[in-house]
């Protein structure tokens, strides 16, 4: 059977033998939207829990609307001209409309990347587009703690606009539920002070800290309560096929659309299995969020229900940045000196973690259940020894280094193509 890995731009195809008992676990097919640019404009104007676009814009002076970095393929070319010719068309000038996108902790988006990012020559001349950093003390506004403490502290651009506006995929996400929505705010534009205090191990170590869940998950709720200091904040929402083609978008209240989204997501991403495998193959997700090895990490965590214990996983990931920030890099350096167990005591107390420790933290959760193997030819031998997995020289083939790892534990193997994007939800009849 024939199957293609994401893996890169391109992806992957892998020739699996005949003989090999190969389940594919991927979505339904996705309808997909006719003509994208009428959708977004149908949803402005039809919206979720508010009014309409150029009512909710009548009167007002400012706005600011947030993307997703570059680590996220929204499609902001079919988004962004019909929102900011609305917001235009009602009476905001140009000037003052500010897409501010929302780094979180990542690094900025500039030059031909941002151009690649918004997706519009016509966005980047008309209005303000600008990079969140969430380093910078004075750029951020201090808008109290939440009932579990967290300092929220938000980039004034987007606080002190008249309207505010997020945009993103809605996905499975492996510590908040589902992206989007909330969380293109928090972390999105969040200073680093409330961002390490949401990542601290009091919200990842608890159960329902996962993928595809909301009810119950501390860290959405978190998230939650941070946006409703805000105000009223409104939401376009994206969903996409595996192709990247746009397949559903509404408008709305930032809560209430996003729900939607994401009820409407669950049909394809959620996958019900009733196998556990000895060897699961994954991928992280290929370009753009396979550039580094810390995105690579949520492929791992998306594969762990399927995996029986003792067992493998095998990722595909392309790693063409390497392995990510310098911080990041620091987190997985203690991770090889301290091992795992003592990794995780030594994060386990801390009430604001350091920075993008917690994907390491992360990364212990599938390494408890098996082994972890990584298929890269990007990364260099420095980083390869540094990921804490088994990560061999390049020069071997993709089925060659599958063969290597199952034909010993046995053929019957699951493969997840999309990887992080597709979550196999077990149960046990």
């Amino acid at each position: 059977m024939r199957v293609k890995m994401n893996y890169g731009r391109d992806g992957l195809l892998i020739d699996f033998p005949d003989s090999w008992d190969l389940a594919v676990i991927e979505k339904p097919s996705m309808p997909i939207l006719a003509d994208p640019a009428g959708a977004v404009l149908k949803a402005l104007a039809d919206p979720v829990a508010c009014g309409p676009l150029p009512e909710e814009a009548a009167g007002r002076r400012t706005a600011c609307i947030l993307i997703c970095d570059i680590t996220r393929p929204v499609p902001n070319s079919v988004i962004l001209p019909p929102l900011i010719r609305e917001l235009i068309q009602a009476g905001i000038e140009p000037n003052a409309i500010t897409v501010l996108v929302a780094t979180g902790l990542h690094r900025p988006n500039e030059g031909e990347e941002l151009r690649e990012l918004v997706g519009s020559d016509w966005v980047l001349e008309t209005v303000n587009v600008v990079n969140h950093f969430a380093r910078n003390d004075q750029d951020h506004a201090y808008l109290g703690n939440t009932s579990r403490g967290t300092p929220v502290k938000l980039d004034r651009r987007f606080v002190e606009a008249d309207v505010k506006i997020a945009t993103g995929l809605v996905e499975p996400h492996f510590m908040a539920g589902y992206s989007g929505g909330r969380k293109v705010v928090a972390p999105g534009i969040a200073h680093q002070d409330t961002i390490t205090t949401f990542h601290n191990a009091g919200f990842l170590e608890h159960p329902r800290s996962a993928n595809c869940i909301l009810e119950g998950n501390p860290l959405h709720e978190e998230l939650t309560e941070v946006v409703r200091r805000l105000g009223r904040v409104l939401a376009v929402n994206a969903v996409i096929d595996d192709q990247r083609h746009l397949s559903y978008v509404n408008f709305g209240e930032i809560e209430a659309s996003h729900l939607e989204a994401v009820a409407y997501m669950r049909r394809y991403a959620e996958i019900p299995v009733h196998t556990q495998y000895r060897t699961v193959i994954t991928s992280g997700g290929g370009y753009p969020l396979d550039k580094t090895y810390y995105q690579t990490v949520k492929g791992m965590v998306g594969a762990m229900p399927m995996l029986e214990p003792g067992g493998n996983i095998v990722i595909f990931s392309e790693c063409s940045e390497g392995m990510g920030s310098k911080e990041y890099v620091t987190a997985q350096r203690l991770l090889r000196q301290l091992g795992a167990r003592g990794f995780r005591e030594s994060v386990l107390h801390k009430s604001r973690a350091s920075i993008d420790e917690w994907q390491t933290e992360m990364q212990l959760k599938p390494m408890e259940i098996g082994k972890i193997h990584l298929f890269s030819d990007r990364l260099s031998e420095v980083d390869r020894s540094l990921t804490g997995i088994y990560c061999p020289d390049g020069g071997i083939s993709p089925l060659d280094f599958i063969r290597g790892i199952v034909e010993p534990s046995g053929t019957s193997i699951a493969v997840i193509p999309e990887g992080p994007y597709v979550i196999p939800r077990y149960e046990n009849d």
